[in-house]
């Protein structure tokens, strides 16, 4: 089976950054995901010199944030992205990030985060589709033109975690971009309500991107002490809690796809068969020799999309 595979895009420079996107297009990989959670680089401003740099791989955001980016700024960003880099190969991935994120970095609210992720992508959905916008709402008011509609339109995933906001994903936007999410959750929330919201708003199907940590190894045992180690923070969150409660398990050490290359194989080929469309994988090393577990992880990653 053929997988359609995408890396965590990154580094610590801008030459970097560039450089490994170079790489990954080189090495056959379907698409980068960046960050865009506040550390660091501004995700918005990083993709056009990467979209210079490459030629094919697609390039999307995992996530940008909702809260501060009114989505008219939103909108003319993205459009100035796409227009950048070209080919269609910007997907503009948003989400509402967490209550500690928005309440303590921002000072804003989140009572009324679902409520204002759809105003939201009603606003940011217009613009991209159609280059305008007047909409009156309890979150936002917006009155804007960008002048020329978004051509080809640019692609929005959400990170949706909740029954609530994955149908406003699927009703108002291309689908989802996951994280810890397993073939569990997949299967028996993100991937019915989504195509359940999507078909009653008489939209495509859906996209769903998966992301998981994946190192392919033969310490099984190190892999998990090293999973609870690296992304023990989700665990302490909410939204994340939730979606690990869905795919059955309590933590992202449980979640993180780990073992040699045909039990690595095996469960990414299950997340597609879940309902994923898309994989999104954070390679991570692991034992002594990390440099030999990244290697092996990257072969099989290679090898399993058709490079």
């Amino acid at each position: 089976m053929t997988l359609r595979i995408g890396i965590t895009g990154g580094g610590s420079t801008v030459d970097r950054i560039i450089d490994q996107a170079a790489e990954a297009e080189n090495d056959g990989f379907t698409s980068l995901w960046y960050g865009g959670g506040g550390r660091g680089m501004d995700v918005l401003t990083l993709l056009p010199l990467v979209g210079r740099a490459t030629s094919r791989i697609e390039l999307g955001t995992a996530i940008v944030q909702t809260y501060p980016r009114h989505p008219i700024l939103m909108a003319q960003q993205a459009a100035t992205v796409a227009q950048a880099i070209g080919d269609g190969r910007f997907t503009l991935g948003v989400g509402v990030s967490h209550r500690p994120v928005v309440e303590y970095s921002y000072g804003l609210s989140y009572d009324t985060n679902a409520r204002h992720l759809r105003e939201y992508l009603t606003v940011l959905g217009a613009l991209l589709a159609e280059g305008t916008v007047r909409f009156a709402g309890e979150e936002y008011q917006a009155a804007s033109d960008l002048g020329v509609p978004v051509d080809p339109p640019v692609p929005v995933l959400v990170a949706a975690l909740a029954a609530r906001s994955l149908r406003s994903a699927g009703a108002l936007a291309a689908g989802t971009i996951t994280w810890m999410a397993n073939a569990d959750a997949i299967e028996s929330l993100i991937a019915p309500e989504l195509r359940d919201a999507a078909a009653g708003a008489g939209r495509p199907d859906p996209r769903i991107v998966a992301g998981l940590p994946v190192a392919v190894t033969d310490d099984v045992d190190g892999a998990r002490e090293t999973a609870a180690r690296t992304f023990t923070v989700y665990g302490t969150l909410p939204n994340y809690q939730r979606v690990l409660a869905a795919g059955g398990i309590s933590s992202p050490a449980e979640a993180a796809i780990v073992g040699p290359e045909d039990k690595v194989a095996a469960a990414l080929e299950d997340l597609v068969a879940a309902g994923a469309t898309d994989i999104w994988a954070a390679p991570f090393p692991v034992g002594d020799d990390r440099g030999e577990s990244r290697r092996r992880t990257r072969a099989l990653l290679r090898e399993l999309g058709g490079a």
